[in-house]
């Protein structure tokens, strides 16, 4: 049966279905269809990956999303949305001068029981930014009105809860951006109307100013619109940092406060942050050892950025017209000698899709729309199905470096999120493009979290295991590192290598400090006196490469990666 027949077949059965439907469910039904049938025709293959339901409520929705090195998943969305779906324990419902409630709007999630446990947040964490620190917190700043220039903590402990800084930042943060630095500060870029930077926590004299960045004026479509925001940020393998807004980049020296490189505007005439909302990832860090002192050559970063909208589609949404989203892709080499875009598509259009680097370097692009853009309810066409990403696949007219998976049957969109778990599925949830919960709306707030299963998860191969890391999980820089792991079957000694992966900070399709490491290890694989496998070579030379705090390890064999094994890597 070709595509056409399929779809002629299925919308059959649709509308058989619509005469015995209650009308809402029929709209939804509608809705995901129409987005199956848009999926389907994209090919009949069959796809890969599969997607289960974890958790039909976690009872708030996820609009940010951040993981521990305690496997603990903490996530939260606005303090304004009004009642959530749970309640906070006897003793910390909130009072403040206007009301008082026991609702709370930020939970701890543990994947593996699959149990909540509902947090205490006091100020408003709309739209607002994080980073995980060295010492495994997560520090989340900014938001909305009297959250704008609060930083909060949130420590991996068993019974911990949220503790607030009312003045953790100097000026009002909505729509912000943050990176983990080499010395293990955080920097906090942009914001609403906010042309500026700054450093987090504030720990010296350079800490308690502003920091001028009139890139962030000079990139915006209209001064009257502020639609730059949350910028892509990326640290380079020098330490400086690449800032990204809308169709063009810089590389920032933020120590001098000074813009030492600016490159090329991104061909395609297409905006890429909020509201255009495309997604941005930094490609594998390749280190290989070059000599036996551990002299490693400092790698290239390549920054990938997808998706997004032409500059006027939020306007045009706003009033009913539903733009479709873009399928450009671009590819540059940030500290190359003459950097240049390399341009390619996806087979879908997307705008907010969640880029996730996965432990084998290849990059999931999942969750979003077709048309629209982000904001209140001007988005249509939920793009159901990921795309995996191959950066190594060399591109040509017979090579594609992209890969449809298997749909999911829940509309993931505006305020929707998705995360590596250490187990190798990535965690997705979200969505509520509506100012309150409203479970009847077009596109309803989306309470569920559920895994999306990566093919390398598929079984077909042995997956191995990593059993121990010498000298221990406290790694120093350039230290030498062996990593004895089990495998059922023959290893083949020319597929396997080692990631380290950093912990991202999840909102809005951006992926705040997401960065993976390819490890630096020689001489092959050594069969150990108990039977094991056993490889061996170096941790990452510098902080520039590697910020100091906790990654997750990662042993890769023939695609195939173990589970993630937490290390924590700094200057001993």
């Amino acid at each position: 049966m070709s595509v056409p027949q399929v779809i002629c077949f299925l919308n059959s059965i649709i509308f058989a279905m619509s005469k015995a439907m209650e009308p809402k469910f029929f709209v939804f039904l509608l809705l995901v269809s129409s987005s199956s049938l848009f999926n389907l025709a994209l090919g009949a293959q069959p796809y890969q990956g599969k997607w289960k339901l974890l958790k039909r409520s976690i009872g708030v929705s996820a609009m940010h999303m951040a993981l521990l090195p305690n496997e603990r998943i903490v996530t939260f969305d606005r303090t304004d949305f009004g009642p959530s779906n749970i309640t906070l324990p006897q003793g910390k419902c909130i009072k403040d001068l206007q009301s008082s409630h026991c609702y709370a709007h930020s939970v701890e999630f543990d994947p593996a029981t699959r149990t909540v446990r509902p947090l205490t947040i006091l100020s408003d964490t709309w739209c607002s930014s994080g980073a995980l620190s060295h010492d495994g917190t997560l520090v989340q700043s900014g938001g909305y009105r009297l959250g704008e220039k609060v930083v909060r903590y949130f420590r991996p402990c068993m019974d911990c809860d949220w503790e607030e800084d009312e003045n953790g930042l100097l000026s009002p943060r909505w729509y912000a951006s943050n990176q983990v630095l080499p010395d293990g500060k955080i920097i906090v870029v942009g914001g609403r109307y906010q042309f500026t930077y700054e450093f987090i926590p504030k720990a010296s004299s350079s800490d308690q100013r502003l920091y001028q960045l009139p890139f962030l004026k000079e990139t915006r479509y209209s001064p009257l619109v502020p639609n730059n925001l949350y910028p892509f940020l990326h640290l380079s393998t020098d330490g400086n940092l690449f800032v990204f807004a809308n169709d063009r980049g810089i590389l920032l020296d933020y120590v001098n406060n000074k813009v030492i490189r600016s490159y090329p505007v991104m061909p395609g005439g297409v905006f890429r942050n909020y509201p255009s909302t495309g997604s941005s990832v930094l490609l594998p860090l390749k280190l290989f050892s070059t000599d036996n002192d551990n002299n490693t050559r400092t790698p290239d970063a390549e920054v990938l950025i997808c998706g997004g909208t032409p500059p006027d589609s939020n306007m045009k949404a706003n009033v009913g017209i539903f733009v479709p989203a873009s399928k450009s892709c671009g590819r540059l080499i940030i500290t190359a000698a003459s950097p240049k875009w390399e341009m390619e598509e996806m087979p879908i259009n997307r705008v907010m899709g969640d880029m996730i680097m996965l432990p084998t370097g290849d990059v999931l692009i999942i969750n979003g729309a077709a048309k629209g853009t982000a904001g209140w309810g001007v988005a249509r066409e939920p793009v159901l199905n990921p795309v995996l990403y191959y950066p190594d696949t060399p591109n040509s007219d017979k090579n594609t470096r992209f890969e449809v998976l298997s749909p999911s049957m829940i509309p993931r969109l505006y305020h929707s999120t998705a995360h590596l778990l250490s187990d190798g599925r990535v965690l997705v949830g979200g969505s509520n493009p509506n100012i309150n919960y409203n479970f009847s709306a077009l596109y309803p707030t989306e309470l569920s979290l559920e895994a999306f299963y990566p093919p390398y998860l598929s079984l077909t191969k042995p997956r191995p295991s990593i059993i121990a890391v010498k000298p221990g999980l406290k790694l120093g820089y350039k230290q030498k590192v062996s990593l004895e792991f089990t495998l059922k079957g023959i290893v083949n000694q020319a597929d396997v290598f080692v990631t380290m992966v950093a912990p991202s900070f999840t909102t809005h399709s951006i992926a705040m400090n997401q960065r993976l490491l390819v490890l630096a290890f020689n001489d092959g694989v050594k069969k150990t006196p108990s039977g094991n496998y056993l490889v061996e070579g170096y941790a990452p030379e510098t902080a520039a490469l590697a910020p100091p705090g906790y990654y997750q390890l990662f042993l890769v064999h023939e695609a195939i990666p173990s589970k993630g094994t937490w290390v924590d890597i700094k200057q001993y």
